[in-house]
């Protein structure tokens, strides 16, 4: 199997012996023989029907005017909770959204767009981005049914951007973008076997992307390396006029994050380990023991134990307030779709799963939307008080504190457990993931592969302070050239349980 990245795709396309129509191309009996077909993987919700077209119109001006950028003619796969004015619906995996046709492109198909990238199409998702239910199965949605990890067919590929960790790993794209709650990037990354960055809320526009929490939500790249990632992450940054958060950004962000790569960039590094977050797989602690180790012999001073004291002190308010906020932004979502959608609010959206429940809940139903209508408005005390204990804890008293306290360039943690198996009976099985103090505090984790245990991918994170996307790169640029380990899938229908 061919893994091109992205500046392979360039070199060919400058040279001539590939084309984006070519490589559109391959790409789309790629996901015919694999995810269609095969071993049915079914990552990919829907196809672009314009991307051959867009693909040769493409390959026409680079002949007449040279590439635009790093993403000429790159075909991209979106996770079906970002809107495009393609003719694909955005449908968060829901049948609710079936004809929820964009007029206008989200900010991050904008600047896709712009970047001459080609949106291939739609990867499938968890539903409503695994916000549905207390009891859900990650990679499950009405509209598209159960994703597979492409390692073990009978594991799971993890969190909401499912489809897009699985597409990715299976080389079905160039590279995918996701997005993140709580751990919905690097949680499908890590378990697949890539590199996946939740960046700094605020880096990245969130218009046109069916939300869940304005204080958490945020799109990030999905890659299978890190400078791959690099130039994804540099083409969505920018002011997004219609999301105000991104005012924030200003002189902090980058057009190009690929400035910062350096494989001598653990050397004189400060990295803390995180020892609260190991204990819960030996398998998982060893690998990343060895991944310490790595980092060591490359030049970095490891202080160990650095630990995120506040860990678990905010899971409480961190639930109160995506209650809240799922409700608020939703609402105000919904009022934006087309006519086409008859669904206005969560409580439509309730009636609507109730009525069509053999379809949209045949496994798990829909303990958070109840929970979530029952809340009052962003005014209520309780709200006011969620928000304020999660950046105080998750932000002064959690991240920051440990790096300042150690004078750290950043944390590192085992992203999480191995795939377990897909369950619609019992649901998710996660198992020690670092992914919550970053997504509460809103501020940049990557995981990088770190290792295999019985061939499952297992991913390392290295998590900063806001706005440190070049320092995490750096550091995760240089461990995965010191390291070399992720292996691409090989499609099996279970493990061997063979060292």
């Amino acid at each position: 199997m061919t893994e091109w990245s992205i500046p392979q795709l360039q070199e060919m396309m400058s040279s001539g012996s590939m084309t984006a129509k070519k490589i559109v191309q391959f790409y789309l009996d790629r996901i015919q023989q694999i995810d269609q077909d095969g071993p049915s993987l079914n990552s990919v919700l829907a196809i672009n029907p314009n991307a051959l077209a867009i693909a040769e119109a493409l390959d026409a001006e680079r002949q007449e005017n040279g590439p635009r950028g790093p993403l000429h003619g790159i075909p991209i796969l979106l996770k079906d909770n970002i809107e495009t004015i393609d003719p694909l619906p955005t449908t968060a995996g829901s049948i609710a959204l079936a004809q929820n046709f964009a007029t206008q492109d989200s900010f991050v198909a904008e600047r896709l767009r712009a970047a001459g990238a080609i949106i291939l199409g739609k990867t499938n998702l968890s539903e409503w981005a695994n916000f549905r239910s207390s009891r859900p199965t990650s990679g499950w949605s009405s509209a598209g049914g159960q994703v597979r990890n492409p390692y073990a067919l009978d594991r799971n590929p993890c969190g909401s951007s499912s489809g897009s960790g699985v597409a990715v790993a299976a080389n079905l794209c160039a590279a995918a973008i996701g997005t993140e709650t709580h751990g919905s990037i690097v949680c499908p990354s890590h378990v697949n076997g890539i590199v996946g960055m939740k960046p700094t809320v605020g880096l990245i526009g969130r218009s046109g992307i069916v939300p869940i929490s304005h204080s958490q939500d945020t799109a990030g790249p999905m890659a299978r390396t890190v400078a791959d990632a690099a130039i994804l992450l540099g083409t969505l940054t920018g002011i997004d006029p219609r999301d105000e958060v991104t005012a924030e950004n200003t002189g902090k962000n980058f057009t190009d994050y690929t400035q910062f790569l350096d494989k001598d960039g653990l050397k004189g590094a400060r990295i803390g380990v995180a020892r609260n977050f190991f204990g819960h797989n030996p398998y998982v602690d060893a690998v990343i023991e060895e991944a310490i180790e790595a980092m060591r012999q490359a030049g970095a001073s490891i202080i160990d134990p650095a630990n995120i004291e506040s860990k678990g002190q905010f899971d409480d308010s961190e639930f109160e307030l995506m209650l809240y906020e799922f409700k608020h932004d939703l609402n105000a979502y919904l009022a934006t779709t087309p006519d086409t959608v008859p669904y206005r609010t969560l409580a439509d959206l309730i009636a609507f799963n109730e009525a069509n429940k053999e379809r949209v809940m045949p496994y798990f139903a829909q303990e958070h939307f109840a929970a979530a209508q029952a809340k009052g408005p962003l005014s209520d005390e309780a709200y006011r008080k969620a928000l304020a204990k999660n950046h105080r804890l998750s932000r002064d008293e959690g991240i920051d504190a440990t790096l300042k306290a150690h004078q750290l360039d950043a944390i590192v943690a085992p992203t999480g457990s191995p795939a377990w198996p897909t369950d619609w009976v019992n649901g998710d099985h996660y198992g020690g993931a670092s992914s919550s103090p970053a997504a509460v505090a809103g501020y940049p984790n990557i995981t990088v592969p770190a290792g295999t245990i019985f061939g499952l991918p297992v991913g390392i994170s290295f998590i900063g302070g806001a706005w440190q996307e070049p320092t995490l790169l750096r550091l995760a640029y240089a461990f995965e050239h010191v390291t070399l380990v992720r292996q691409p899938p090989q499609f099996l229908p279970t493990l061997s349980f063979q060292l």
